[in-house]
């Protein structure tokens, strides 16, 4: 005989993604204050909007790229499955529990599309900028490392270097990724 739980008020209990993402993630800060919405305006050149289907939405793409460079995610294979079980991750890209997640090579193609000239590189600096300007980030120096060393260092003599990571860097490791990918699989580059 089939019984249902007396203490159970509601079995068909629905479920909000916005519930299942931690008050103080560092997503819910950076969707709370930068507007991404500048970047339909940058990538329109390279879309046609009265020819062929509809267009993956650019931002949300964008968006996905910015998860994996922010969490070190280097393949569009790991950050599509990183995407499809991490619910932050789907609340920041505006996805709900049962929408299908962009697949890599929906990524593939989106940043070899944009890959002329320095769309990239405006959509990041402007995404920085509007970082420092709500104090999300800082232009101070933070360095870490665990090695111990004794220190042999004169406090009177250094050179201040200042080193910084390209975006081009990490596209290029995801196009590296994607040929490897390629390779092992058998597939034409």
């Amino acid at each position: 005989m089939l019984r249902s739980n007396p203490n159970v008020q509601n079995q068909f209990e629905f479920v909000c993604i916005e519930d299942l993402v931690l008050p103080n993630h560092p997503l819910r800060k950076i969707q709370k204050h930068i507007d991404f919405s500048f970047i339909l305006d940058l990538v329109r050149p390279y879309y046609c909007e009265d020819n062929g289907r509809p267009s993956a939405d650019p931002v949300m793409l964008f968006k996905m790229l910015f998860i994996g460079y922010l969490y070190g995610i280097r393949s569009e294979r790991q950050l599509e499955q990183e995407v499809f079980s991490n619910n932050a991750y789907r609340w920041f890209l505006g996805l709900g529990l049962k929408d299908r997640v962009p697949d890599h090579s929906t990524l593939s193609y989106f940043r070899e599309r944009l890959k002329d000239g320095d769309v990239f590189q405006n959509i990041f600096d402007e995404v920085v900028l509007l970082a420092i300007k709500h104090r999300l980030v800082a232009g101070r120096v933070l360095i870490t490392d665990s090695t111990h060393l004794k220190a042999n260092a004169n406090k009177q003599k250094f050179i201040k270097q200042e080193v910084t990571k390209s975006t081009k860097s990490y596209l290029d490791e995801l196009d590296e990724a994607v040929r490897q990918d390629r390779e092992a699989n058998g597939k034409k580059p």
